[in-house]
Parts: structure tokens; sequence; C-alpha cells
């Protein structure tokens, strides 16, 4: 293909060339994935979809390989199970019966030298319960006693967007947020308390920091408010890995999956865009109706510098942090007594390389079935800022979450299989300010007919926000495309008479 002239490719990538509407998706991950499977639905065959992937295979941070012959992912492992939008893809895909729950998810803190529960009734690390908060242990005693001034202290008053440290370590002292807010962000975002924002990452304690003179009645509000809601599994994953829902979104899409093929350039023209693909040598020019960029931040901003210079400018301000996964099968005897409950978090305060450890086989009761002689284990390593430490080549890597299970959980011996997986530059900041920048991108988007995007970088890290990215995209694409609804409602209509 990259060998073809400008011409041909032109002709062969021409909008409209069998009577459909050409959407190209820039980005194979399961944003693009998720936005290829809804045209695909929802545009029916009045569109033709090409989804354009740069690497050698589709997925992005969704992967599963075998480690001592058991399917593991090797990056995201879980969606949300209050969340619809990935357990309703799923289903859609046709892996609707793979769907499992988990056995034990409540996770530990490594502090002050020991593992110690999470206290009951916490709001992303914010204690609501000080008696709980006094039993676990995390904090010191002065540390401890800091906690219940934030009932009389005076109001902090927050106007604007903060620094999730910021906000509270003003209500709660120092050691609340470097023992329980940071790990639990660690967790997520990779990144640092003194750099995310309050309104991104902690929505509901940034409605009450508005509102509430007390941080601790505001929690315990939130608290109260989630024991009375129904409860379920917190999560869920596909039992052969999350990793095979890429796969089954590129096959049941109906879209043209190209790998291999980094966009390079895109040009408006007068009936669309022109993405410029392949290597400089030997470009091929790919015409397209409309285009979803569902790329990490750096590389859409390098896409719209030129056509959408304000949009490029907010993305190319979006910071990443980087990390790798190290995965170990221990034989069962190797440890003195089975792991509880699904892991455990390490905040940065204690000096450790590994900041979070998850028991796959007591997590996942399927991964224990299938190997049942076998403890597997996922290390994470890496956070914002500790670029350093995966610097180290792979046997080191391993030898260092080797060292944190033997120091904290008294494993004994060698694992017999590990993997060491690097997701460099893979998770987006939510730094302060960063849902205004996210509304000033999209409003710099909409300017543009025919042009959306998605992903990971705007409204939330996990799967199934990244798929609501996808939907909201799609649908602003059809609207372009099909301002009428006459598409839809032509396919609505077949779709009931089929039923």
């Amino acid at each position: 293909m990259a060998g073809r002239s400008s011409r041909e490719s032109e002709s062969r990538n021409a909008p409209e060339r069998d009577g459909r509407r050409h959407v190209a998706i820039v980005g194979g991950g399961i944003a693009g994935l998720a936005a290829a499977w809804y045209l695909g639905r929802d545009g029916g065959d009045r569109v033709r979809v090409t989804v354009l992937e740069g690497g050698d295979r589709v997925g992005g941070k969704l992967r599963v390989s075998e480690v001592a012959g058991v399917p593991v992912d090797e990056g995201a492992e879980a969606m949300l199970a209050a969340r619809p939008e990935g357990r309703e893809l799923a289903r859609l895909a046709g892996l609707g019966d793979e769907l499992v729950d988990p056995g034990p998810t409540s996770s530990l803190i490594y502090s002050r030298g020991a593992l110690r529960e999470l206290p009951k009734g916490h709001v992303m690390g914010v204690p609501s319960d000080l008696a709980a908060l006094g039993r676990s242990g995390i904090l010191s005693p002065l540390g401890f006693l800091r906690v219940p001034l934030d009932q009389v202290l005076p109001p902090t008053l927050v106007r604007t967007d903060v620094s999730v440290a910021a906000y509270v370590r003003a209500r709660m002292g120092d050691e609340v947020v470097e023992r329980l807010v940071e790990p639990l962000l660690g967790g997520v975002y990779a990144g640092r308390a003194e750099y995310l924002s309050l309104d991104a990452t902690m929505p509901r304690i940034a409605t009450a920091a508005r509102t509430e003179r007390s941080l601790l009645a505001a929690a315990r509000q939130i608290a109260q408010e989630g024991a009375s809601r129904p409860r379920g599994p917190v999560f869920t994953t596909l039992a052969r890995g999350l990793g095979t829902l890429p796969e089954a979104l590129a096959a049941g899409s109906g879209a043209e999956v190209r790998t291999g093929t980094l966009v390079r350039e895109l040009r408006r023209t007068d009936n669309g865009w022109r993405l410029v693909a392949g290597p400089a040598n030997a470009p091929e020019e790919i015409e397209a109706d409309a285009v979803i960029l569902a790329l990490p931040a750096v590389p859409a901003s390098r896409l719209l510098q030129d056509e959408v210079p304000k949009a490029a400018a907010e993305l190319a301000r979006i910071e990443y942090a980087s990390m790798a996964i190290v995965t170990l099968a221990y034989p069962r005897s190797a440890f003195p007594a089975l792991p509880e409950g699904s892991g455990y978090l390490v905040p940065p305060v204690e000096g450790r390389a590994v900041k979070a450890v998850t028991f796959s086989s007591v997590k996942w009761p399927h991964l224990a079935k299938a190997a049942p002689d076998l403890v597997i284990v996922r290390c994470s390593i890496g956070r914002l800022g500790e670029e350093q430490v995966l610097q180290r080549d792979d046997a080191e890597l391993v030898s260092l979450a080797m060292a944190e299970l033997t120091d904290v959980l008294g494993v004994r011996g060698l694992p017999r299989d590990s993997r060491v997986t690097r997701w460099g530059g893979s998770l987006p900041q939510y730094n302060v300010g960063h849902l205004d920048r996210v509304a000033r991108i999209r409003a710099a988007v909409a300017m543009q007919p025919g042009l959306a995007v998605c992903g990971a970088a705007y409204d939330g890290v996990g799967v199934p926000a990244c798929i609501a990215t996808a939907r909201t995209a799609v649908g602003r694409i059809l609207d372009h495309l099909d301002p009428r609804g006459e598409w839809r409602h032509d396919r609505g209509k077949a779709t009931a008479k089929s039923a």
C-alpha cells in the first residue's frame, strides 16, 4: 500500500466510492474500536469505516497473553461494573457469556511497616469514619489527631479547581494525603495528588468543597448515600481476559482495520478530510468524509496543529505517566498463607518501587480455577516523576517485584513464570484545570464539521469511560453525515421489524 501513487490511493480511498460515506478512525485502542463498532451499528450500510492503527496490533492498553500457561491481562484487567458501557458493549460484541465477577475486592494499604485495612466508608481515601480510621493504624497518632480538626477549622473556600492535595491537606492534614489519598489516586492515574485536579478526579468531593464547611461531614454523607444504593460487584472482566474485547469489536464492527498505518498529517478538503499515512518517502493519501481521532493527547495534538491549532495547543499540555506491570506466577506453596483481599496499595512516602500489588488468583476466581496450583500476582511499578526506575531492564524489574513480595508477604522461592509489560506514556494526568481544558478542546473541534475526538485523555481513564467518549464522538459524526436522522430512523425500523 505504501508504494501506491497519490492518485491511485486517492481513487482507492475516495469518499462515497460505493455510495457510502467514509469515516476514518485514527487509533485502534478501545475507544477507536468502540467508535468503529457503533458506527457500523448505527450507520449501517450507509457508512464505510476504516480504522488506522500505527502499531502492529489493535487494542491499546488491552492485551492478554499467557503466564505459566494461563491467559492473564497485560494492561487493564477490569471494568467498573457500576458503569454500564463496558458490560453492554461486551454483550453486543458477543462476549456476554464471558463476563465474570470478582471474588474478594477489598484492598489493603502498606503503611508504617505493615499491611493495614482501608478504613470503612472512605471516599477515594478521604476518611468518613474516625473510629474506623483509628483502628486501621494507617496514620501515626499525630496524623490521626489532626483529622478531626477539620470539624472546627474555618471553611476552606474553593471557588475554582484546585489540586486534590491542596484541599484535602487544608482540611485533614498531610498524612491523609500521603498515606490514603495518594495511593488511591496513584492506583488509577499513576499520578500525584499535588497536581491532580479535584474537579476531574474527585468530583463529589469537589462539589462538597464548594458548599460544605467540613470535609469529614461531606465524606460521611457521600459514604452513606453510597451504602444506601443496591450493592453488587465493583468490577467485572472477561473470562479469557479483557484483552479479548478489542479483537471481538474489530471483527464485529464491519470496519476495515489496518495496522502498521501511521497517520502523519490531517488536512481539511472541500469535501471532508485528507489523511496522509505511511513513510515520508512513500506517502498514502486517504480521503474521508469524517474523521475520529482516538489517540493519546500528544499524537492528536500533532495531527490537529495546522487545522485546529487551539485544540492542538491544549492537547499538548496534557501530561502522561509511564508504568510497568510485572506478572508473576508462583507455586501456591511459595506463600506462607494465601493473601486476603484483592491486593494492596503502597503510598509514595514509603519509598518503595512497587506502587500496587494485585492478587489476581484471589481477585478473579476463574484464574484460580484455571490454575489451582498457582498464585498469580501483578505488581505495578512507576509513578509520575519516577521514570528512572523504569529504565532498568526486565530482569531487574522482576527482581524488584519478587523482593517486594518476599519482604511484605514472606513469599519463598522463585516464580514458575514471569512477564514484564511496559506502558510508556500511557496514563493521562488530569491535572488542575483539566475539565476546562477538555471543554476548550471540544469547543475548538466542534468548529470543524466532520471531526471528533475520543479516548482516555478526556473524561476518564477506565474502559467504560473510553467507550462513552467513543459513543459521543460517533453521535457527533452521524449528526454531521445524517443531520435529519434518516439513516438511524430507517435502521431502527429495520431492527424492530427483524425483532
